[in-house]
């Protein structure tokens, strides 16, 4: 008799949770990156998961470990150290991603004037420093035209203090010729209610940049989600 070889069933691949159509990236560009919840963009970028965890568990895990998706892309290398299924490539790319979104921010600036773009100058703050842990000093140097030169951290504290030296930020101003200056700084409890130092500090700045002729156009402090203009408020 002739001899037959048995035939190997076909190989299943694993079915995805639910239909391809459905699948976030086959939404994303269906509908847009709006449709999406922050879980499944961070499952996106991530790309894959772990044996036994697929990518939104992973996701799920880093959003809820940091608490929301701005602290998430706040983070720090370290702070994502030892995070289960979020090797160094993963590490790299959302750490890559952040820096691409505060370039873009700090690309939009530098077209126009800030004074003109008001809200531009707020995202851009709070997705620089809104979720840190640790009082952070920004300054933004400014052009005779409004527009920004550079952004700089001029100085970084603890949860409730940092030390700010306005002879530094005066030979950093001159240094990069700028004529004007927006100052700003994050509360990391969130409530972005000047303190009296700070009142005290918006006042020494403006009258010492004053004396060379630059500008002090706000002081901001910034929360996660608030932000305080002593600008707008009428100053200290």
């Amino acid at each position: 008799m002739p001899h037959f070889a048995a035939e190997k069933p076909p190989t299943r691949r694993p079915q995805p949770p639910w239909p391809t159509r459905d699948m976030p990236r086959e939404r994303l560009l269906e509908a847009g990156p709006a449709a999406l919840s922050d879980t499944e963009l961070v499952a996106l970028v991530l790309g894959s998961g772990l044996p036994g965890h697929n990518v939104f568990d992973v996701a799920c895990s880093l959003l809820e470990r940091f608490g929301s998706l701005r602290a998430m892309l706040d983070a720090t290398p370290e702070d994502l150290d030892g995070v289960r299924g979020v090797g160094p490539a993963k590490r790299a790319q959302l750490l890559a991603i952040m820096e691409m979104a505060r370039r873009a921010l700090a690309e939009k600036m530098r077209e126009r004037p800030l004074i003109d773009s008001p809200e531009s100058v707020e995202d851009y703050l709070r997705l620089l420093i809104g979720s840190r842990p640790y009082e952070v000093f920004i300054c933004l140097f400014l052009d005779t035209r409004h527009r920004l030169i550079r952004s700089e951290e001029n100085s970084r504290g603890s949860l409730t203090r940092m030390a700010v030296y306005p002879r530094e930020i005066v030979r950093r101003t001159l240094s990069v010729n700028a004529a004007s200056l927006i100052v700003a700084h994050n509360h990391p409890s969130g409530a972005v209610k000047p303190s009296a130092s700070d009142r005290q500090l918006t006042r020494v700045l403006r009258d010492t940049l004053a004396l060379i002729d630059v500008q002090l156009i706000d002081h901001l402090v910034i929360g996660a989600n608030e932000t305080f203009s002593f600008a707008r408020a009428g100053w200290p």
